[in-house]
């Protein structure tokens, strides 16, 4: 993790996201393999998005695209990428102008909003090339505007390359090893701590629950083995940027050439080859809800030769793993997430496609991107569907509850 000093501002606090170990969802579904998440919302705005939003401006700035006091920044997409931008713009003094579909949450406007960044909405339904679309909209504005730069994440070389940083990271938290059980951190420092003046400090501490104290290694009642590599790597696609960077690295020969990529697509988009996968299944319409993957055309950050498979998901699956996520593990990860993780298990567990080779092996890392959090989905019926429902003061009778 980063060192503890005072940063110059919120760009700096982009990067250096935990590798967190998944316990109880693998161990339900069978998989003996160690699965890991690189939670993303970790990052200052919130999402892996942050990640390129920050090196596509200082790198604009750097060449001369952007001026600073002048330059008008100008982006298609769908949220969070906007939302890396509108907090870089915020700091470094620029306008910003989002184009976002519809169907993008109300979180993300009303986040957009605050930043200062100016939004504007395009039809869900509109094709890429489509005038009305998000791309062509964007594209139509910089040319009305004398002063507007598009950094164009579909196509800027610094989307995929800001994710050598994000393996770099995953890389040295796998060779680095497990953390101390949560146990260890939990009480780390605390013998210092004194509650009132008449009282001695002590060296432990009363768990708050039976569970506690128990570290994250501790679920299964045995002590894992790791290898010193990434195995498995699982992201979801949409402009390529993360799954291509990330995966360029981690498959170098100073790590795994070896590295298992697998793609996740969602139902709908035709991004996933063979060609075939794509096929939209009878009585689906194409149109999925899972916000941030999947596009029908190829972005040029996207590089399909480091995906060795790819998995379709659908968007039930996909909310019924982010809640999973959120309940089971303690982590508030969004529907991409959700999309990513339900690939990840169902390609791992027993009668997966990667069971034999990698699920069933204990010591082997598979690794799967969380590119963010709940915090843009707050609103979104999935995410509290199958939720115990909120009771009133007035109708609790205290002598029978249970």
């Amino acid at each position: 993790m980063r060192p503890q000093a005072i940063l110059p501002d919120a760009l700096s606090a982009v990067g250096e996201t935990p590798l967190i170990q998944l316990n109880r969802i693998p161990q339900s579904e069978g998989i003996k393999c160690n699965v890991m998440v690189k939670c993303e919302y970790f990052n200052a705005g919130g999402s892996v998005k942050d990640r390129i939003a920050r090196r596509m401006l200082l790198q604009a700035e750097q060449d001369g695209t952007l001026i600073p006091g002048k330059s008008v920044v100008v982006e298609p997409t769908s949220g969070n990428t906007g939302i890396g931008l509108a907090l870089a713009c915020a700091i470094r003094g620029y306008r910003c102008i989002i184009v976002l579909p519809e169907k993008m949450s109300a979180e993300k406007v009303n986040t957009l909003r605050a930043l200062g960044a100016e939004v504007i909405r395009t039809p869900t339904e509109a094709a890429h090339d489509d005038p009305r679309s998000n791309i062509m909209v964007a594209r139509r504005l910089a040319n009305s505007m004398p002063d507007a730069v598009i950094l164009d994440q579909y196509n800027n070389i610094n989307n995929p390359t800001a994710h050598w940083a994000t393996a770099e990271e995953i890389i040295e938290a796998i060779k680095a090893g497990p953390a101390p059980p949560s146990s260890a951190s939990l009480l780390h420092g605390m013998g210092i701590l004194k509650l009132s003046d008449d009282k001695e400090p002590t060296d432990s501490a009363r768990p708050l629950t039976p569970d506690s104290n128990r570290g994250a290694d501790e679920v299964n009642g045995s002590t894992q083995t790791y290898s010193d590599k990434v195995d498995v790597f699982v992201a979801g696609v949409g402009t390529g940027g993360t799954i291509s960077g990330i995966a360029s690295r981690l498959k170098r020969p100073d790590h795994n050439p070896d590295c298992y990529v697998l793609g996740v697509d969602p139902i709908g988009s035709d991004l996933a080859l063979p060609a075939t996968l794509n096929a939209i299944p009878e009585g689906c319409d194409g149109s999925y809800k899972v916000e941030g993957i999947g596009y029908d055309f190829d972005p040029n950050t996207l590089n399909k030769k480091v995906i060795d498979e790819w998995f379709k998901t659908e968007d039930e699956q996909s909310f019924v793993y982010a809640r999973r996520l959120i309940k089971e593990e303690g982590l508030l990860a969004g529907g991409s997430s959700g999309a990513a993780v339900s690939a990840a298990i169902n390609w791992l567990k027993p009668r997966g496609a990667g069971y034999e080779k990698f699920g069933s092996k204990a010591g082997l890392n598979a690794v799967v991107v969380l590119p963010d959090s709940i915090r843009n989905y707050i609103t979104k019926p999935w995410l509290v569907s199958d939720a115990k429902p909120e009771r009133r003061e007035a109708e609790i009778d205290f002598d029978n509850f249970q």
